[in-house]
């Protein structure tokens, strides 16, 4: 009796699984009617009639950071240059020296754009924004001549 060799490609399973990644976008945005820019993650979320916003800046002050909502588009730019402008020692690495971060996004629902509460606490920046309240139906009362 012969013996008969097989070969199998140990890759094919992760092959697959690399193709539907990309084919299938398991990266679609829960809310697909917004657009954005921009490298800063973020969190977006409703609560007790506002719209939270929360971003990850650690390492920046609030200095550092600058917040616009105009027309239904947030934008937060963050830049800083790191505080040792020391010329003592060697240095061997110094990737710290400036660093920024941004994003654009057009938020869901109506928020007023006056007012926003910022706050930063522990390097993480949470936004508050006022949504405005949705019409409500109203009973048209019908007149009789």
């Amino acid at each position: 009796m012969a013996d008969i060799m097989v070969r199998r490609d140990p890759f094919v399973g992760m092959r697959q699984v690399m193709d539907r990644l990309f084919d299938e976008s398991f990266f679609r945005p829960i809310h697909t009617h917004s657009w954005d820019e921009g490298t800063l993650p973020v969190d977006i979320y409703e609560e007790d009639g506002a719209l939270r916003v929360r971003a990850s800046l650690p390492g920046f002050d609030t200095d550092d950071i600058d917040i616009q909502v105009h027309e239904g588009v947030l934008t937060i730019n963050a830049k800083h240059t790191a505080g040792d402008k020391t010329d003592d020692g060697r240095w061997y690495r110094r990737e710290r020296h400036i660093s920024s971060v941004s994003r654009r996004i057009a938020l869901p629902g109506v928020v007023q754009d006056a007012e926003v509460d910022a706050e930063l606490t522990n390097g993480v920046l949470t936004l508050s924004l006022p949504l405005q309240e949705k019409p409500q139906p109203r009973q048209i009362e019908i007149r009789t001549s």
